[in-house]
């Protein structure tokens, strides 16, 4: 298994151009947080906690969790952060009413996977998820690496 450091490194290659870096900066948590809109827009009764009523994103953000402590402890507490951040999000869009979850996040999803591709087209690279399907689950650690560097947080 490729540690943290191998994948983030391998990750950058193909993200060197100050707009594309700029656009990830940007998608990376939009899609983050689409995801985890979508999947918590798949109710499961029988799981409930609290006033958050069971669903799909609490159980695969923590098999999520799991990926990320076996890559860096302490990059997955700022993945539970963030994640943590986007099930509030979801739960307050869900309550507002202003519209479904689901539109939201799906809009949310096909506007910033067009920024995505919009910034490799400036990049001149593919994204690397085209190489391997895991560097799906690494854009978030990448870019918290950096906030980690900023802050002297090793991980």
């Amino acid at each position: 298994m490729k540690t943290i450091n191998q994948w983030l490194a391998e990750y950058g290659e193909s993200h060197q151009n100050p707009t594309n870096k700029t656009v990830h900066w940007i998608c990376v948590p939009l899609i983050f947080f689409s995801v985890v809109g979508l999947l918590f827009s798949i109710k499961l009764p029988f799981f409930n906690l609290g006033d958050i009523e069971g669903n799909v994103a609490l159980i695969v953000l923590g098999l999520t969790l799991i990926y990320y402590f076996s890559l860096s402890k302490t990059l997955s507490i700022g993945l539970l952060l963030f994640a943590s951040i986007c099930t509030y999000l979801c739960y307050l869009i869900e309550q507002s009413g202003f519209a479904p979850l689901w539109q939201v996040c799906v809009t949310v999803f096909v506007l910033a996977w067009i920024g995505q591709f919009w910034g490799h087209k400036v990049e001149g690279k593919k994204p690397s998820f085209f190489k391997d399907l895991q560097f799906l689950m690494i854009g978030p650690a990448w870019l918290m690496s950096f906030i980690y560097e900023r802050l002297g947080i090793s991980y």
